[in-house]
């Protein structure tokens, strides 16, 4: 089985990630921050991917710091979790509409950490939810997972769309890029390494 447990603890917060690319999409997220609850949800059901998330973070000063070593934390259990890589598909990409919303997401389980993240103007709070968080989200996995990700966002002005589509488009780019593929023999590079 592909998992990974990880574990950060700062004097910010303390984040337990559980992950295993081979699940069925079984969740359990709990941050402390509601609207990122639903996000994270939305990657694990969307991945297939089975996701245990337990954070406990400085929230009464503000979500950053919660969000920011939960996304860590996550890229970490990514990158564990897909081991030596040998066999996998390594690219994925999905285009996934939310009523007026349309995204699209690739990513290349490449080694090398690399976003690009496109997205219109919207409202600066879902909620409580600090929305200018939304690219350092995708900033932190990256960082960690060291996978190039592209996301952008071709239609849509509603916030909480904008952000569940982009979360369920890279869910269903990354199910595709961890598959594994018969016909692939070792590590998918003429490097010979991801």
């Amino acid at each position: 089985m592909r998992t990974a447990r990880v574990e950060r603890k700062t004097k910010e917060s303390h984040v337990i990630v559980e992950l295993n690319l081979d699940g069925v999409g079984e969740i359990s997220v709990d941050t402390g921050v509601p609207f990122f609850d639903h996000m994270l949800s939305q990657l694990g059901k969307h991945s297939g991917f089975n996701l245990t998330v337990k954070t406990t973070g400085d929230i009464d000063v503000d979500s950053h710091h919660t969000v920011e070593d939960t996304s860590l934390a996550f890229g970490q259990a990514l990158r564990e979790a897909l081991g030596d890589k040998i066999g996998i598909r390594r690219f994925g990409d999905a285009m996934v509409p939310l009523d007026e919303v349309l995204v699209q997401a690739a990513v290349d389980l490449s080694g090398r950490p690399y976003l690009v993240h496109r997205q219109p103007e919207i409202v600066e709070l879902i909620g409580t939810f600090d929305t200018t968080l939304g690219k350092h989200i995708w900033e932190s996995i990256v960082a960690e997972a060291h996978i190039a990700l592209h996301i952008r966002v071709l239609e849509g002005r509603n916030a909480h769309h904008v952000f569940e589509a982009q979360f369920k488009a890279v869910a269903r780019a990354l199910r595709d890029a961890v598959s594994l593929d018969g016909g692939i023999a070792g590590v998918p590079s003429t490097k010979g390494s991801l």
